[in-house]
């Protein structure tokens, strides 16, 4: 169960070799987490990244989980929530995929929109559900400033998490109430661990997203932006009339 810092004991992540999400079980580890469990495709790096916790002291273990079948995930993720409470969801998989080409391939399009929206409103829906018999737990799901308006440079990925971000915020606006608090999270462009220094304004780490989940979850937050500055020039960007919009350099 989770303390009034509002951090968990227990963690489930949905995308198990996810630079951010493995930065934020890190994160938790280190302040209270001790049973985490890493939902994603089998694979050497599913089990290296385990290993790297279990490093850490956590009680790690692995799930077979495949976003794009939504069949399985009521069977799957029902084993997981069957073992013990689960305090925290964190969903964490997604493709950016390769704008370019996905539009001169409509399937591999497809393939974006249903890693990132579908797969998660059926995960989404699955964990909302076990949260809510346990009566209490958070889920917090990844979406992206790239979901706040639909750029040319990458559209397909952007409307994907637009479908995602609003799916997310309906979900908490129904589990009001009911002890199940849903928390989105809105990163900017996220630079991987091995990358060298920031080329571009408003880019992120994925220790700085875990550092902000972690101080959403003891706020309760509902909705976090990182860095936080992109609140406000996302507004501005909403704002901005569409014929200028499709002419800035973004």
């Amino acid at each position: 169960m989770k303390d009034t810092d509002g951090l968990p004991q227990s963690l489930l992540v949905l995308g198990g070799t996810s630079e951010i999400a493995l930065a934020t079980a890190r994160r938790l580890i280190a302040r209270r987490t001790r049973t985490v469990w890493l939902a994603g495709r089998p694979s050497p790096a599913l089990e290296q990244a385990a290993e790297d916790l279990r490093a850490l002291g956590a009680d790690v273990r692995t799930a077979a989980f495949d976003a794009l079948d939504p069949e399985s995930h009521e069977t799957v993720l029902g084993k997981v929530f069957a073992e013990g409470g689960i305090d925290m969801v964190l969903l964490a998989f997604g493709m950016l995929g390769d704008q370019a080409h996905d539009e001169r391939e409509p399937v591999s399009a497809v393939r974006v929109a249903q890693t990132n929206y579908t797969g998660a409103v059926s995960a989404g829906l699955v964990c909302a559900r076990a949260l809510q018999a346990q009566g209490h737990g958070s889920l917090v799901v990844l979406s992206s400033v790239a979901g706040e308006r639909a750029r040319r440079a990458d559209f397909i990925y952007g409307s994907s998490k637009a479908g995602l971000d609003a799916f997310a915020q309906g979900l908490g606006d129904a589990l009001y109430g009911t002890g199940v608090h849903v928390m989105v999270v809105r990163p900017g462009a996220v630079r991987p661990r091995t990358a060298g220094p920031a080329q571009a304004p408003f880019t992120t780490t994925p220790e700085a997203v875990a550092t902000a989940i972690e101080l959403g979850l003891r706020r309760r937050s509902e909705t976090v932006w990182v860095p936080g500055a992109l609140r406000l020039l996302m507004s501005a960007l909403r704002h901005t009339p569409r014929a200028v919009f499709r002419r800035l350099p973004i």
